[in-house]
């Protein structure tokens, strides 16, 4: 990808070159997420493709743009530690961009959304390589990316409640997967957000919520049996869902905004039906998981 010529789009506010094909120019964007320079990466693939998209540069190719682009969350999948990481996960990052344009346009088919949706649950959990910033390559970034496109797809208003169930099913098996890279380049923050962009849909009960909340308490609320006989603890497991329980709960006390989207100040204003259970669910979970700092539940009839 040659950064000079991009750099010139960018200063010319991002407006499409007259002198090559969109189809070339978008394929030497592609190209672009996989790179390892962050400058090319980050500084000109990601945000050309970002901008054409919200411009509606792509409206009327936009399910086979988004279908060519899953094909890049397979790329390397399985490996852990190499440079294909980049393309993965800036592939969910772009992809979630298509699915904000079709969010605010209405030019997708709701299979076809459905489809990018089940290509993106499938990579975020098989997903093992979930570095957050790597020295010299700048972000990869997997699960905050990862969420980002989950938060997505929670916007869609393809998404019924069956469907919002699977996302937060989706965000709750990657927190509790084990794995090595303990969440700590605020990972914890995007993925409470895609969970609270579910909540403020306002389509599931607390009784689901509940539900859905178990797993995470319970690998949170492990505890060590012996200091002197376990490896580094917590483990990144249990850090992690600890972290996002953490987040989650200051998420719904304090309250969140969406992005400068269509639709966010709308979506993001609906106060949440469930929000007082899900507070004294989470209150709990996190007093659970660490019971020799915080106070037990009390009961308030007490």
């Amino acid at each position: 990808m040659e950064s000079t010529y991009w750099q010139d789009v960018m200063a010319a506010d991002y407006a499409v070159p007259h002198d090559r094909t969109l189809t070339e120019l978008t394929e030497e964007l592609v190209r672009g997420l996989a790179s390892t320079n962050p400058q090319v990466r980050d500084a000109l693939a990601y945000p050309t493709l970002a901008t054409w998209l919200e411009r509606g540069v792509y409206d009327d190719l936009l399910p086979g743009f988004g279908d060519g682009l899953c094909a890049g969350l397979n790329y390397g999948l399985g490996e852990d530690g190499t440079d294909t990481v980049f393309r993965r996960s800036f592939t969910a990052l772009t992809l979630a961009e298509v699915i904000h344009r079709d969010n605010a346009e209405f030019l997708v088919h709701d299979e076809v959304v459905m489809r990018w949706g089940d290509r993106l649950a499938t990579w975020l959990l098989r997903e093992r390589d979930l570095r957050g910033f790597v020295q010299d390559c700048g972000w990869a970034h997997a699960v905050a990316h990862g969420a980002d496109a989950i938060g997505a797809l929670a916007r869609s208003r393809h998404c019924d409640a069956g469907v919002l169930r699977a996302l937060l099913d989706v965000l709750a098996d990657r927190i509790v997967k084990d794995t090595p890279y303990r969440w700590v380049h605020e990972e914890h923050d995007r993925v409470a957000h895609a969970v609270m962009t579910v909540l403020h849909r306002n389509m599931l009960t607390s009784d689901e919520l509940e539900r859905w909340l178990k797993p995470i308490a319970a690998t949170a609320g492990q505890q060590p049996l012996m200091h002197e006989t376990l490896p580094e603890w917590p483990t990144p497991q249990v850090f992690n869902a600890r972290g996002v329980l953490h987040v989650l709960l200051s998420q719904l006390a304090i309250g969140v905004k969406g992005f400068p989207i269509p639709g966010d100040d709308e979506l993001f204003g609906r106060p949440i039906e469930a929000r007082a259970d899900l507070l004294l669910m989470l209150t709990e979970a996190v007093q659970a998981s660490q019971p020799y700092i915080y106070r037990p539940a009390t009961n308030p009839q007490s």
